[in-house]
């Protein structure tokens, strides 16, 4: 179950930001191999300045279309995250026009314990899930 965060900068019309987030959701269900409605996204769009991404040095220009991925996840493997950055770049240029310098992920790991999806109850735990 990958909890999905996504930021943007204000600008984006309802279509493309729905569009956005159907990608990531695909990439999400073939990479990841995250169950159809397994679906966990929270979209936050900025004002112009209150969302700050540069470069870290590597050299690559980002426009005003930049957009910031953090997933919240367990269990995948270096190769299934790399292939996810690989797809998700992809997929977002092919679908959005989006450059793939103006994309940035992170991947954050956490446990089945760190889970509740509602009932104050620890489903993966409890064996819900």
């Amino acid at each position: 179950m990958p909890l999905v965060r996504v930021d943007v900068l204000e600008g984006r019309s309802d279509e493309e930001l729905r569009t956005l987030l159907d990608t990531v959701q695909e990439v999400m269900e073939e990479v990841f191999a995250a169950p159809p409605r397994d679906r966990y996204q929270v979209l936050t769009e900025h004002r112009p300045g209150h969302l700050v991404l540069q470069d870290s040095g590597l050299g690559i220009e980002r426009t005003d279309k930049v957009v910031l991925v953090q997933v919240v996840q367990q269990g995948r493997s270096q190769e299934q995250k790399q292939a996810m950055y690989a797809r998700l770049a992809e997929r977002l240029q092919d679908r959005t026009g989006l450059r793939p310098e103006d994309l940035v992920v992170s991947v954050t790991e956490n446990a089945r314990e760190d889970w509740s999806f509602g009932h104050g109850v620890a489903q993966f735990v409890a064996g819900r899930l």
